[in-house]
């Protein structure tokens, strides 16, 4: 029998009854309180504070923000998904414009060196943000993999102003991680970045250099 197999049955034998959690007080990663305008003053002092850009629009004029960034950031090749909303409308207000879409939707090992190497920015869609932390939270899927928000240099992600909550504690209760809890969610604060052994921190090492966030507001 192997030591996993002895800790379980140690578990499973055990006299008192059923192990039940003990009771805890969530108050301090809750109940923040704050009103919709802190919430998203907030985000945005956090995540622009790690070199993340946020650029505030009107919901129904998203896309024409989309394209001033992509021109702004001389991007001429997006990766984005197919079935999204986002991506959607994305596709449809890019058409006539000089920028060549590319499709996310693959299987990685047909399209892995093109990605790494050829690809200038990907477009994502968001779940929501956390205020507290300046952080965006994605759920990745076939159709937005998470290699979208993690490989190219540029990461443009649609925030909806609305989906903005106080803190992760928050989003796992309301959203009901609990019972159906995402396999691959993730968790954005800025671009990438790391530091050395003198804490020297550098941007853009391991994934991208820049994150820019369209926030929806309606």
């Amino acid at each position: 029998m192997s030591a996993r197999d002895n800790i379980l049955g140690r578990l499973r034998d055990r006299q008192g009854g059923p192990l039940s959690a003990p009771d805890s007080d969530f108050g301090v990663v809750t109940g923040r309180q704050w009103s919709r305008h802190e919430r998203l003053e907030r985000f945005e002092h956090w995540i622009s504070s790690v070199h993340g850009e946020v650029i505030h629009c009107e919901s129904a004029g998203w896309t024409e923000t989309l394209a001033r960034v992509l021109a702004d950031k001389g991007v001429k090749r997006l990766a984005l998904g197919r079935e999204h909303p986002v991506a959607q409308q994305a596709r449809e207000a890019l058409a006539d414009h000089e920028v060549e879409l590319v499709d996310a939707d693959r299987d990685i090992e047909g399209w892995k060196r093109e990605l790494f190497d050829g690809v200038e920015a990907g477009l994502t869609s968001t779940r929501g943000a956390i205020a507290e932390t300046g952080s965006l939270w994605l759920w990745p899927t076939p159709d937005e993999p998470r290699l979208l928000s993690l490989v190219p240099p540029l990461h443009i992600a649609v925030l909806d102003a609305d989906s903005v909550e106080d803190t992760f504690f928050d989003v796992v209760t309301g959203q009901g991680w609990a019972s159906a809890m995402p396999t691959n969610a993730l968790l954005i604060s800025g671009p990438s970045k790391t530091s050395d052994i003198e804490q020297t921190l550098a941007y853009g090492v391991h994934g991208p250099r820049e994150l820019v966030v369209i926030l929806r507001d309606a």
